[in-house]
């Protein structure tokens, strides 16, 4: 069975709301490919390995979080892109990305997928739209070493953990490189904050305010919420779905 891409381009329109959010990059279709789909492959980011695999894979469209266009690129086609977009047009692939919006979507999206994953529930936003998802814990941790270890065991990366004494019993989270969110989570009054990346200031403030704060991986936490709106989409549509992992230490 295939369907149009413009049938694709809705049915994750009407999911994810696209144009509500102000991204740094274009969320939607970035490549055009074949008109007709009956395979896509979800990942995470659209680097020359995956899009190996998923040509490899038959796909006839990618959808990933981290599509190949952002905000502030010089706009030219040379080095890496024109070996990527080069390797897309041979093979006609149409290229979707959804970048915030899949962040933030309260059932499908990556902080709802990885706090399911990691037994939290999948959490609620701080606020409407907000990128911060919150859960009081049925089970706490009895300080942020053990949060720490717990995502070890299940991302399969070793965590900087800032603060790690304290006893955890509401946590917030936000992947990716979402270390500038801490304060957001500092005023919501939570034991922890778990995203992707830490800079130099969360330290200093994890210590000051008594609040444990974690770093679990940029791509280690990002890559649940693609497959799983993927393939739901897929489901809906009665099209194949394919999710291909492209190990990152980060």
């Amino acid at each position: 069975m295939t369907v149009s891409r413009d049938r694709l381009l809705d049915a994750f329109a009407q999911v994810l709301d696209p144009d509500a959010f102000d991204d740094y990059g274009p969320n939607g279709l970035q490549v055009e490919g074949k008109p007709q789909i009956g395979k896509i492959v979800s990942g995470v980011t659209a680097s020359a390995a995956f899009i190996d695999a998923a040509i490899a894979a038959g796909a006839d469209a990618i959808v990933v979080h981290h599509g190949l266009f952002w905000r502030g690129m010089d706009g030219t086609v040379t080095g890496w892109m024109k070996q990527r977009l080069q390797r897309l047009l041979a093979h006609d692939i149409n290229v979707l990305a959804y970048h915030l919006p899949l962040d933030a979507h309260p059932e499908w999206g990556n902080n709802a997928q990885l706090g399911l994953h990691m037994g939290w529930g999948a959490g609620a936003p701080l606020r409407e739209k907000s990128l911060v998802f919150r859960a009081e814990l049925a089970t706490p941790y009895a300080n942020g070493q053990a949060l720490a270890e717990q995502l070890q065991r299940r991302l399969g990366r070793t965590p900087i953990c800032i603060n790690a004494g304290c006893s955890i019993r509401t946590l917030a989270w936000c992947t990716g490189g979402a270390q500038g969110y801490f304060q957001k989570a500092i005023d919501a009054g939570v034991d922890a904050f778990v995203t992707g990346e830490i800079s130099e200031p969360q330290a200093h403030l994890a210590r000051e305010c008594g609040v444990s704060f974690i770093a679990a991986g940029h791509h280690a936490t990002e890559r649940y919420g693609m497959p799983a709106l993927a393939g739901h989409i897929a489901g809906q549509l009665g099209l194949e779905h394919e999710f291909i992992e492209i190990d990152n230490p980060a």
